[in-house]
């Protein structure tokens, strides 16, 4: 089998480097093919393609305008040649195995397709440093990073280490791909469904951003990733496919970490532009109730304590079964909601 891995960047070429490395470790490799889509960069991403491309072919495809995570995937998946495709990000270093995991997981599925999701965790150590490997800080972190130590090794991620030293990486990672309790227990709560594998009505809601595959055919059938989102891409693409007839898996062991960056996480309780879309696309209860998760998670005063959703096999079941609970009510009464 395959297996085409579609990297995806904008303006982060120190850590699209390290990214890289981590897939050419072993160097050429039979298999594989390694596609990048530079999304508009303006930094020495063009540089870092040209450099890497010396010891291994890269197949680069490059947008002079940045055209979005969604965009940028579907022109890799339009050039890649494998039957199966693994996302990734270029700020992530996959595991010495990350790919052989993938391909096992489907090749085990040979009727019913997956979507496989691997293990998404992250290095908090890399935050402040616009340069993870050089420890060159974001501008706006100078003074802290001055303040930490004269010896900033603890905090770097190096080309030695992804090639030959990769325990000293995930010595330490953590789980979720971005620090914090709130990314944390998402990560857990998506996690604990796919390995109890009970709802299988709800499970496209664990589908991950990056480390994760699927089988080009299927990826083509639903005609790829809906191109106006730039935020839960991944969950609305799984859930076409789900509809027909595929499901998500757990990858175990198919870990990438994240080279975590200052700007923090993706949160959709604060990016809500593609609610409106997501709504227009599946009416419906199923979008409604996806919010409303999120908002309960966070607290929301204005989800009542009775109403709130808290796990994917609350909603699985409220789906399932219904709810004496007017949902319906309480998306109307919502400031955030309403005009979804």
């Amino acid at each position: 089998m395959l297996v085409s891995v579609i990297v995806i960047t904008k303006d982060e070429a120190p850590r699209l480097r390290l990214s890289l490395l981590s897939l050419l470790r072993g160097g050429p490799a039979d298999g594989i093919e390694i596609i990048v889509v530079d999304d508009g960069s303006s930094d020495a991403t063009g540089a870092v393609l040209r450099e890497l491309s010396q010891s291994r072919d890269l197949s680069c495809v490059r947008h002079d305008q940045p055209r979005g995570r969604s965009a940028a995937r579907n022109a890799g998946a339009r050039v890649a040649r494998g039957e199966l495709l693994l996302f990734l990000d270029g700020d992530v270093v996959a595991a010495p195995d990350l790919c052989a995991l993938h391909a096992s997981r489907h090749q085990s599925h040979e009727t019913l397709g997956v979507l496989g999701r691997g293990e998404t965790w992250h290095l908090r150590c890399t935050r402040f440093f616009r340069d993870p490997e050089l420890g060159v800080p974001f501008p706006e972190a100078a003074a802290h990073v001055a303040r930490l130590s004269e010896d900033l090794s603890p905090y770097l991620v190096t080309r030695g280490q992804v090639k030959d030293d990769f325990a000293a990486i995930e010595r330490r990672g953590a789980p979720g791909i971005y620090p914090g309790s709130g990314p944390r227990r998402l990560y857990e709560l998506e996690m604990g469904a796919l390995r109890e594998q009970a709802w299988p009505n709800v499970l496209w809601m664990a589908a991950s951003g990056h480390n994760f595959s699927v089988r080009r055919a299927d990826f083509e059938a639903v005609d790829g990733f809906d191109e106006r989102l730039t935020i839960n891409e991944h969950r609305e693409l799984a859930m076409r496919l789900c509809d027909r007839g595929n499901r998500v898996v757990e990858v175990a062991g198919a870990r990438t970490y994240h080279l975590t960056h200052r700007s923090g996480w993706r949160d959709p309780i604060d990016e809500t532009s593609w609610e409106r879309i997501f709504h227009e696309a599946h009416p419906g209860p199923v979008a409604t109730l996806m919010s409303i998760f999120w908002l309960s998670l966070a607290n929301d005063p204005l989800i009542p304590a009775h109403a709130r959703i808290l796990s994917l096999a609350d909603m699985g079941r409220i789906l399932q079964n219904g709810s004496d609970v007017d949902y319906d009510a309480i998306r109307r009464s919502h400031p955030r909601l309403a005009s979804l």
